[in-house]
């Protein structure tokens, strides 16, 4: 086949805001100081970038969940732009990274700066985000409000009830991703819950929507995490490793639906990693570290199947004990906490993550030798994955 248009990408630089717990602190703020962040990082100015991309794009009335809209940010910046995106509909959280990196390939745009904000948990209580959802539905949420199914804890509790029931995980099973992540963010200095938890703890926790408890939920945090997606011929001229591009997955072949999806123990998250390992030759074998969306600790489970690292049905098996995802694993898996310890950066902290791994600077939960890494985000049908490696493409 010919060159995936992606590898002419690189993650030239990222950085990330302080993130934390009610920070009182406003997503423009933050935002300004990831972006900043993440151009230093890549050894440019502003005047250097020429495009702008965010997921989802200010929506109205839920700015705690969608941060500074792209003219916010481009105006605090003074960009002078050639293209700009920013808009919820498409593959995950990641689409505003898969988008930066069509731009560039296409030559839209040289250094595309990429960003993704929230501020949920300064919010939190605040009823604005909920508010929103349950005033007028005409979505499919009509069918869910009525059964007091609000929110994706509800919805995705459902996906784990049948993945329990097709195939016998168990509670304890899942539980492993969650104490595998908080093992991870002890070693992490930027996560939010670093304390060591047991799997006698999570089992006792509270329920929140059966089967899950309050540790199979993320945590709501403040904070931005920002990239420069570069053209690749920049990569010489960067103070650190590049990172390369190797493969996007953005593919959704079933009905895009939280309920009426043919196989609701995959989702879409099976269409978006066949679509993305049609795209390179390297293997499941090649992968030395994961970083997979866990909102909700079952979506981890369902990436670890999708992308083939287990059989269907065997992510429970594969992920209980925690020792072939910890960090001296066969799959060292959300090394840095992931969303249920570090914080819910809504699917942007898992690619910074995979890029500090990359470039060998997670200290003291480095992956050793870690050259290549699957990162991916969303879930239900809103999914999307790629594959990055040290070094450039081509």
């Amino acid at each position: 086949m010919s060159e995936p248009a992606e590898r002419l990408a690189i993650v030239a630089g990222i950085g990330q805001s302080e993130v934390g717990r009610r920070l009182g602190r406003t997503g423009l703020d933050l935002t300004l100081e990831a972006c900043e962040r993440a151009v230093d990082d890549a050894g440019l100015t502003m005047a250097d970038i020429d495009g702008l991309s965010t997921y989802p794009g200010m929506m109205q009335g839920m700015s705690p969940f969608s941060g500074p809209g792209g003219p916010e940010v481009h105006d605090a910046l003074r960009l002078e732009l050639s293209w700009h995106d920013g808009g919820v509909e498409g593959p995950g959280q990641l689409r505003a990274v898969f988008s930066a990196c069509m731009a560039v390939a296409c030559g839209l745009a040289r250094n595309v700066l990429v960003y993704r904000t929230v501020t949920e948990s300064s919010a939190q209580g605040g009823g604005s985000r909920q508010g929103l959802m349950t005033d007028g539905v005409e979505n499919f949420m009509q069918w869910t409000l009525p059964f007091r199914a609000f929110s994706a804890a509800n919805w995705v509790a459902m996906y784990a009830q049948r993945h329990m029931d097709f195939y016998g995980t168990t509670r304890t099973q899942l539980g492993g991703i969650a104490v595998n992540g908080r093992t991870h963010a002890g070693l992490n200095p930027a996560a939010v819950y670093r304390d060591p938890l047991t799997i006698e703890e999570y089992l006792e926790s509270r329920q929140i929507s059966e089967p899950l408890c309050l540790f199979d939920c993320d945590v709501p945090v403040d904070g931005s995490t920002a990239f420069v997606i570069s053209h690749r011929d920049a990569g010489p001229d960067l103070p650190h490793v590049p990172i390369a591009v190797e493969a996007i997955g953005t593919a959704l072949r079933g009905r895009p639906s939280w309920d009426q999806f043919d196989d609701l123990s995959s989702m879409e998250e099976r269409d978006a990693d066949a679509h993305m390992w049609s795209r390179t030759d390297l293997s499941r074998r090649d992968v030395h570290v994961a970083e997979l969306y866990d909102g909700f600790s079952i979506l981890t489970l369902i990436w670890l199947e999708a992308l083939g690292f287990c059989g269907q049905g065997e992510g429970g098996a594969f992920v209980e004990g925690g020792q072939r995802i910890g960090i001296s694993g066969e799959l060292p898996l959300n090394t840095h906490g992931g969303q249920l310890s570090a914080g819910r950066l809504h699917g942007f902290g898992f690619l910074h993550e995979a890029c500090i791994q990359l470039r060998g600077d997670a200290g003291a939960r480095q992956v050793r030798g870690a050259e290549v890494a699957a990162v991916a985000a969303g879930g239900g049908p809103i999914a999307g994955s790629m594959l990055v490696r040290r070094g450039t493409a081509g």
